[in-house]
């Protein structure tokens, strides 16, 4: 019924706009009667985008699974479900987007759906970095990073009328996130030493004072010689290795140090 009522709303709004079509046509359209359209959309709006209530539900859910270890390859593996959605029916999606283009009540609607999505994603990353440092600016730059590189190829696909590739293209954008905030894949660790990961360009190693292991690490890392930067050693505490690129800001790279140590790092 649902599906029935929203096949019968956009089929009026293309036929005579959305704002000469009333609900009494939509449900004359359908065969039920007004009742039967308000249990299942609040507005016309909503007759609009039936679609995004499930697809909320199912990214929420994805999320809440938790299968994915890096927080940020799980949001953007949230956005896709999106992607799919839309590529899933080319031809009523590039519809719907010309018709929100001339709505300005439907261009709103649709910004208050996209939001959705993306205090979804927030959410979901305050929790996993709530022990970190400025966790929760993280979550909200991340979150906002995913629905903009998505919603840029995503429209740019709607704009030239669903041709080409959607997922392949939002799969291009998502990258551009993924390059700066997703964790890289570790190197291989020596015996004894502790691999950790951070944002694109760092990784390093961690173990205790004189286990060799992270020492060892350092050596293979640098390339063993004495111009290839040894980490410090202390006889009481840890040995850290970090690499990083040369650009690296120092906040991310003490950041991630601090990250490892459980502790604050004496900042320089």
């Amino acid at each position: 019924m649902r599906e029935t009522l929203a096949e019968a709303a956009f089929q009026l709004f293309l036929e005579r706009g959305f704002e000469r079509t009333t609900v009494d046509e939509i449900v004359a359209r359908a065969g039920v009667g007004r009742r039967s359209f308000f249990r299942y959309f609040p507005s016309k709006e909503d007759a609009v985008f039936p679609d995004h209530e499930r697809c909320l539900a199912d990214m929420t859910a994805l999320l809440a699974r938790g299968t994915e270890p890096d927080p940020v390859r799980a949001v953007c593996d949230a956005a896709r479900l999106v992607t799919r959605m839309y590529a899933a029916k080319p031809e009523f999606s590039v519809q719907r987007y010309r018709l929100t283009q001339e709505v300005p009540g439907l261009r709103t609607y649709e910004l208050s759906v996209v939001r959705r999505y993306e205090r979804t994603m927030a959410g979901f990353l305050r929790e996993c970095w709530s022990g970190g440092p400025d966790g929760a600016l993280r979550a909200e730059v991340v979150a906002a990073a995913v629905v903009a590189a998505h919603n840029n190829a995503l429209r740019a696909w709607l704009r030239s009328g669903g041709s080409g590739d959607a997922e392949a293209a939002v799969e291009h954008a998502l990258g551009t996130v993924l390059d700066v905030w997703a964790r890289p894949a570790a190197p291989a660790a020596a015996p004894g030493a502790e691999a950790f990961a951070g944002p694109a360009g760092f990784a390093g190693f961690a173990g205790p004072a004189g286990s060799g292991g992270a020492a060892g690490a350092n050596a293979a890392l640098s390339g063993g010689g004495p111009g290839g930067g040894p980490a410090e050693v202390s006889a009481d505490g840890d040995v850290v290795v970090m690499v990083a690129r040369r650009d690296a800001p120092l906040w991310r790279v003490v950041q991630q140090v601090e990250a490892v140590l459980g502790t604050p790092a004496r900042h320089c």
